[in-house]
C-alpha cells in the first residue's frame, strides 16, 4: 500500500475514533470535554454527518461525568475512547477500578452522586462490564436529535 492510502486509512480511522489517557490530573475533565467537542466537530465537517448542538453538549456531559468518576473512585490511569457508530457516538471510558457503579435512587435532596443518573437519563445505552483490570463503561448518544 503506499503512503497516501496508508495516510488516507488513517484519516479515516481518525475521524471516525478518537482515544485518550488521563491520569486523574487538576483539568483532565476539562480535557476530556474538549476532546469530545473536537471530534465532533470533525465528524460533522468531514464526514458530513448531522451532529446537532444538543448531541455535542450531551457527550461533552457523558465524558465529563464518566471521566470524573473514573478520577475521582479509581487508582491510576483511565481511558477514553469516543467513538462513531452509524447514527450515534459511544463513549467508552476504561478505570483500574473492578467495583461496578450504580445509580442510587432519585433524591431531590441529595447532593452530588447525581452522575450515573444523569448519564443513563440522558443517553441511547448504557452498559458497564467487568474486565481482567477495573472496569469499562459505554454510553451512545445519538447524533441528530429525534
Amino acid at each position: 500500500m503506499d503512503v497516501a492510502a496508508q495516510n488516507g486509512d488513517q484519516l479515516r480511522n481518525e475521524l471516525v475514533k478518537v482515544s485518550a489517557e488521563y491520569e486523574g490530573m487538576p483539568g483532565d475533565i476539562a480535557r476530556g470535554r474538549e476532546l469530545a467537542r473536537r471530534f465532533l466537530a470533525r465528524v460533522r465537517a468531514a464526514q458530513g454527518l448531522p451532529v446537532s448542538d444538543r448531541a455535542t453538549d450531551l457527550v461533552q456531559l457523558v465524558v465529563s461525568e464518566l471521566l470524573t468518576n473514573a478520577c475521582k473512585y479509581a487508582p491510576g490511569p483511565s481511558l477514553v475512547d469516543l467513538e462513531l457508530a452509524e447514527d450515534r457516538v459511544e463513549v467508552t471510558v476504561w478505570d483500574s477500578d473492578p467495583v461496578l457503579p450504580v445509580a442510587e435512587s432519585t433524591d431531590p435532596g441529595r447532593i452530588g452522586r447525581h452522575g450515573l443518573e444523569i448519564v443513563m437519563a440522558v443517553c441511547q445505552s448504557f452498559e458497564v462490564h467487568r474486565e481482567p483490570v477495573g472496569k469499562r463503561m459505554r454510553a451512545a448518544v445519538r447524533l441528530a436529535d429525534a
